[in-house]
């Protein structure tokens, strides 16, 4: 005989098993423990929590009693734990197919010695289809004797023959046999539904399993590239720093073979003073008149000429020798490399200024120049950092200053920007370490702001007025016949298109009218009724 269904509580057969809205079942006395019913001081819990899937289970009002009885658990096997159906006493070991009910071994052998059953067909439950109990009658909760033929279509549940004249008067209700096919469906129809999503969710879920085999084998590609990376980088590193290191040491070599070089000449050059200093002292104190005078002129000669000897009082060179580690170094193996051997030494005397306009600018309108950094040997230099100040000052107004901006570009050039507010000559003094650079200060002059033409772009006066005679132009043309103004093929025409305000041949040119220069004539030449 089957064992039926085990609770997932106690492990053992179920018994009165309660089908939660989970639809995982337990047996009633289990869940009545879970909500810790019976002890003192301890109110029974609302709510459980289901041991298979822990879903929070809110119990009904009436608690586990009212919970809907798990029927399928109990035609799965559970006759054995219902026990018989006549003495409550034996477990079930037959079933009366007659009165559909459940029959221990003392009950079957009765059953078919009373008058009354002798004719009932009884079976044993081993001997049933996997021991089920289907097609076994399911009687009411509040009619025991009564069998849940009928359906409640308003309270959506089966009734017993005594419930729809009692508790379901004037419900609508059909026999359950009629109404199970439209349920059914129903229930078919969210199954369907349900088995949809299922096969949606496992294939999200192969999908899943799919991406994740991606990603790990994606991150070992991954990885496998970072340590190649890396050991290329380190690599690069390395050999980086054997440049700097074979670097350094070539330059200490230069630095003391030169070294070498300037204290040998100095040490020559000593011993053949020392020789000569000591020959002279010895022919002053030793030699007589004669011998004096007569050595006199090659003691001298070689005097003179070890004295005319030029030489550099300072080393030849010197110990600066520096290292930027932020500084770039270009690419080694391919990557970026950064660190660099600083050797060079800015000079202030070999700067020099580069743009446009370096000496002369407009009122109001922002302009500059830039700054080119250079060492002693006049190489440029190839980083910043230095300490670079500029001045500039009216010559005339003493309380008339700039304040320019000094933007260090960081590959040895400096931007400087500035906006005159007052025209006029002014000095730029440029300082680098505290010195002036090359032809520091500078003069700069800042001319007014640009003057817009006030006249017409033309041909000629005579066509531009309609052939006025009093018409003027600053060109300085007169034409025959009284005309005051100029014409074409006629003296003072230029020969091409100029400004009737000033005379210039530049349409985009600036109005001289009104200029200190040359106003003897031109401020009298304006075109009048153009």
């Amino acid at each position: 005989m089957s064992s039926g269904p085990r609770c997932p509580a106690c492990a053992e057969a179920c018994v009165s098993p309660r089908l939660l809205p989970c639809l995982h079942s337990l047996c009633a006395a289990c869940l009545r423990r879970l909500c810790r019913l019976g002890e003192p001081g301890r109110p029974a819990a609302r709510c459980v929590l289901c041991p298979v899937c822990d879903a929070v289970v809110e119990l009904p009002p009436g608690g586990v009693a009212q919970l809907t009885p798990d029927y399928l658990a109990l035609s799965r096997g559970g006759e054995a734990a219902a026990g018989c159906d006549l003495c409550a006493d034996g477990a079930a070991s037959g079933r009366c197919l007659t009165c559909g009910a459940n029959l221990c071994l003392f009950c079957c052998q009765a059953h078919r010695r009373q008058k009354k059953t002798a004719s009932h067909a009884v079976v044993e439950l081993e001997n049933t289809k996997d021991g089920s109990q289907a097609g076994k009658p399911l009687f009411c909760s509040f009619h025991p004797a009564e069998e849940l033929r009928w359906y409640c279509e308003q309270c959506d549940q089966p009734v017993c023959r005594d419930c729809v004249v009692d508790r379901h008067r004037q419900h609508p209700y059909d026999l359950a046999g009629s109404v199970i096919h439209r349920h059914g469906e129903s229930l078919r129809e969210l199954l369907r539904a349900t088995q949809q999503h299922m096969g949606t969710l496992g294939d999200v879920l192969r999908q899943i399993d799919d991406m994740g085999g991606a990603v790990r084998s994606r991150a070992e590609a991954v990885a496998a590239e970072i340590s190649l990376f890396a050991a290329g980088y380190v690599k690069a590193i390395e050999e980086h720093r054997d440049q700097l290191l074979r670097q350094l040491e070539d330059l200490k070599v230069q630095k003391e073979n030169l070294l070498h070089l300037q204290k040998a000449q100095l040490q020559q050059l000593l011993l053949d003073m020392r020789t000569g200093v000591e020959f002279t002292e010895h022919l002053l104190t030793s030699g007589s008149d004669v011998e004096i005078l007569l050595t006199k002129g090659v003691v001298a000669r070689r005097l003179a000429k070890l004295n005319s000897i030029a030489y550099n009082t300072q080393p030849s060179t010197d110990d600066r020798i520096q290292f930027s580690p932020q500084e770039r170094a270009g690419k080694c193996c391919g990557y970026q490399v950064f660190g660099s051997i600083l050797n060079k030494v800015v000079d202030p005397g070999r700067c020099t200024l580069h743009g446009e306009d370096l000496h002369s600018a407009r009122q109001n309108e922002l302009t500059g120049f830039t700054l080119l950094l250079k060492d002693t040997t006049g190489e440029r230099m190839r980083r910043g950092g230095e300490a670079v100040q500029v001045t500039i000052t009216h010559k005339d107004k003493r309380d008339c200053s700039l304040k320019p901006t000094v933007c260090d570009n960081g590959d040895g050039t400096y931007h400087v920007s500035y906006s005159p507010e007052e025209p006029g000559c002014y000095a730029v003094c440029i300082y680098v370490k505290g010195q002036h650079i090359q032809g520091s200060p500078f003069t700069l002059m800042v001319r007014s702001r640009f003057r817009e033409h006030q006249g017409v772009f033309h041909c000629c006066t005579f066509c531009s007025s309609g052939g006025q005679k009093a018409a003027r132009c600053a060109c300085g043309g007169t034409m025959p016949g009284g005309y005051q103004g100029c014409g074409h093929g006629h003296k003072g025409h230029p020969g091409y298109p100029h400004w009737s305000c000033c005379g210039q041949v530049k349409e985009s040119s600036e109005c001289l009218d009104g200029l200190p220069s040359d106003t003897s004539q031109r401020s009298l030449l304006r075109t009048v009724a153009l």
